[in-house]
């Protein structure tokens, strides 16, 4: 049994759970800082993909692609997206931002300012803030926004497929082999793949659960 699609979608879900962390929480923060129309318009832009079907997604993602204008000044400097797996990467951060961004974004306004403007009175710059108190307040539940993030990058399929297709040994993940199997009626080495994906996912949803359940003890207290 050839074991890519899995190495493939764990690098992909890894690196573009990357992508996120930084991004979603940049977002998160300064999203909270801007006036409410305003932070309403950006809120409703940065969410998009998480209600958009995938296959549109990865549609506009194929702006990426040779024939398009910035395909081609990409393609000028050796940058290819289309049909490489670390063009997966982009398409699963865009799937699985909104999900890191929503729940970030939910923590840091769960945060007692108090605890921000105690800082700013003794003296501490906004950096040291932002990473000592803001950052480990709400780690539960940017923690918890990560592993949702990671779980939504490795099943992704629609923005996926549409952006990269699937060459075994290449770009397969788990949810291309999946449907190519399928499609040429191996029904076996399919249903083992479904396996395979049930038991991350299994064990994403756990970690997820068990989160929140820390995070209601350290409320209680």
């Amino acid at each position: 049994m050839d074991w890519y699609p899995l190495f493939n979608s764990l690098r992909i879900a890894a690196l573009s759970s990357v992508i996120v962390f930084f991004t979603g929480i940049a977002a998160a923060y300064y999203a909270l800082r801007l006036p409410r129309l305003l932070k309403g318009v950006i809120d409703v832009v940065l969410t998009l993909p998480l209600v958009l079907p995938p296959t549109v997604v990865g549609y506009f993602l194929l702006l990426f692609g040779s024939r398009r204008p910035l395909g081609i000044a990409l393609d000028q400097i050796g940058i290819k997206f289309v049909m490489t797996w670390y063009g997966g990467v982009i398409a699963a951060a865009v799937v699985a931002f909104p999900l890191l961004y929503r729940t970030a974004r939910g923590a840091f306004e769960a945060l007692d300012q108090t605890l921000a403007q105690a800082g700013q009175t003794l003296g501490l710059s906004n950096t040291y803030i932002f990473w000592r108190i803001r950052m480990p307040t709400c780690r539960q539940g940017i923690i918890a926004g990560m592993v949702l993030a990671f779980a939504r990058a490795l099943g992704e399929y629609g923005a996926t497929s549409m952006l990269i297709g699937y060459t075994p040994g290449k770009t397969a993940t788990i949810s291309t082999t999946v449907y190519q199997l399928w499609r040429t009626g191996d029904d076996a080495h399919a249903f083992l793949w479904v396996l395979v994906n049930l038991a991350i996912s299994a064990a994403v949803l756990l970690t997820v659960n068990l989160l929140e359940c820390r995070q209601k003890e350290l409320r209680r207290v």
